[in-house]
């Protein structure tokens, strides 16, 4: 068994608790207005938060944060978090990175002695960095001898598997419905993959409005399940 296989296992599981199920991404918006309603537009809308929006910055930076760590350019990590802060506008967006990314670095700190892990940490207690969920993915990915590409797949279907439970939950959806979705997503997942193992640069932080409006809306809607 590869080590490194488990490895990513542990780090993309969507039952790390690192809180990430008390999340939507705006999807809870999307269900009050009766935009996501039913089995066909949660797949659009998981489809399209994939493709035009985690693929220009999430899933960019994980790229990015992963060839840093591998040059070991902590400088380029520090600029990287701090780009990262920049392209998310919805507050509660940042929050939420913030929070998944400093309780992903507590976990695996004491469990994967890193120099460049523990100069990052450093880093964010001191805040100089905001120690972004997608940049401590990708910078554990390289700690763990993980191969990028495979970080990228377990990055991808990570954010699916969040995306689809939410639905299931929200709309509400049978749990075949939402395997089905997850299901049907592979090879877009894979396609995905093969546009972030070396993203243009250029084009981080492009994404949809309407994604950021929705984000922003959560922020005032009269009752919540999810933080963000």
């Amino acid at each position: 068994m590869n080590n490194a296989l488990l490895s990513l296992l542990q780090l993309s599981d969507p039952t790390l608790p690192i809180g990430g199920f008390s999340h939507s991404a705006g999807l809870e918006t999307y269900v009050q207005q009766n935009i996501v309603k039913d089995a066909a537009t949660a797949k659009e809308f998981v489809t399209e938060m994939l493709t035009q929006n985690l693929q220009y910055t999430d899933a960019a930076f994980v790229s990015l944060a992963y060839d840093a760590a591998k040059a070991n350019d902590f400088e380029l990590l520090l600029a990287l978090d701090n780009e990262c802060t920049a392209v998310k506008l919805p507050m509660e967006m940042r929050q939420a990175s913030q929070k998944l990314g400093l309780r992903l670095m507590k976990i695996f700190q004491p469990l994967c002695k890193h120099e460049l892990a523990d100069r990052y940490m450093a880093a964010i207690k001191k805040q100089a960095a905001d120690g972004h969920y997608c940049i401590a993915f990708g910078l554990y990915s390289l700690a763990f001898g993980i191969d990028k590409r495979e970080a990228l797949t377990g990055f991808y279907f990570n954010a699916a598997v969040g995306f689809v439970t939410n639905s299931v939950k929200l709309i509400p959806l049978g749990q075949q419905d939402g395997q089905q979705i997850l299901f049907s997503l592979h090879l877009l997942i894979t396609e995905l993959v093969d546009n972030t193992m070396q993203p243009d640069k250029n084009l981080i932080g492009l994404c949809c409005t309407g994604f950021d409006i929705r984000s922003m809306q959560h922020e005032q809607l009269y009752s919540r399940l999810y933080m963000s």
